[in-house]
């Protein structure tokens, strides 16, 4: 799939959601959402974005944003995850890769040497009106939400 780009229409999805619920992207038509991919439930950096947005969701929010996490990972770990950390957003199940594939974060990674497929960490803004309004590539999880919510403070 080509890279996205900014001012592009965002791919729809549809996927299962953690409220038990199947989630498309034209459901938030009219609000501006906070796409983030992740690449492990109950791993340590995916713990710390989830529980920065978690603690942020208030100003995220007052933003007119929604959040969305989505990884690889199934409804059942997802529970947990919320569980364990009472996360307040939802979190969308992509097993198939088919989303992570059209967004372009399903990538060939390496490890002590060890080449792998696995999400790369990123987040988009989608606009009011479905385009990407922000790409975060590779992010650094320290400070993220800060810089996510900077962003949308500038977008009608």
């Amino acid at each position: 799939m080509a890279e996205l780009k900014i001012g592009q229409k965002a791919p729809d999805f549809s996927l299962a959601a953690s409220n038990k619920e199947t989630i498309s992207l034209k459901t938030f038509k009219g609000k501006l959402v906070v796409l983030y991919f992740y690449p492990k439930d109950l791993t340590s950096g995916c713990t710390t974005e989830a529980c920065d947005f978690r603690d942020n969701l208030a100003r995220l929010e007052k933003t007119g944003a929604v959040v969305l996490g989505i990884s690889p990972d199934s409804l059942a770990s997802h529970e947990k995850f919320i569980g364990k950390h009472d996360l307040n957003f939802l979190l969308l199940s992509d097993p198939e890769k088919t989303v992570l594939e059209s967004y372009g974060v399903w990538k060939e990674k390496s490890m002590y040497g060890r080449k792998y497929m696995g999400v790369e960490r990123t987040t988009f803004i989608i606009g009011k009106e479905g385009k990407i309004a922000h790409i975060f590539p590779k992010v650094k999880v320290k400070g993220h939400v800060d810089e996510v919510l900077e962003i949308l403070k500038t977008l009608p």
